[in-house]
């Protein structure tokens, strides 16, 4: 099965299909290095490498992928754990019966929300003034 592409995906292809260099700093400012991976390979037929999971979140729902598991949570829900190799529809939750590998997928999507500034959630809600 090929890595999915995703979104974050699409700066990396232009930077290498464009010859361009990713800045460390921009205006002397540090920037967050780029999370992606270029889908130039699809283009020509080749496979996808990808060796760090796809991480996001939106509206406090939150995922994330690696390799055939993804696991996701809506809003102020607990984890959800799925095999998309064997479930493509996300209808059979193994959280429960894979623990161990929900609390390791957690803490990865935990340190990247740290990392990307995502946290904490819902901080997107605009503020009723007092």
């Amino acid at each position: 099965m090929q890595p999915p592409g995703h979104l974050i995906d699409l700066m990396a292809t232009a930077i290498d299909v464009s010859g361009a260099k990713y800045p460390a700093t921009v205006n002397g400012v540090s920037i967050h290095p780029m999370e992606g991976v270029s889908l130039r390979p699809l283009l020509s037929g080749d496979t996808l490498s990808r060796r760090q999971p796809i991480f996001w979140e939106h509206e406090s729902n939150r995922a994330v992928r690696q390799g055939k598991w993804k696991l996701v949570a809506r809003e102020n829900q607990p984890w959800e754990l799925y095999d998309i190799e064997a479930d493509r529809t996300e209808s059979h939750d193994l959280a429960a019966t894979q623990p161990d590998r929900v609390r390791e997928l957690a803490a990865k999507w935990q340190a990247w929300a740290a990392r990307a500034n995502v946290l904490p959630l819902g901080t997107w809600r605009a503020r009723t003034p007092q």
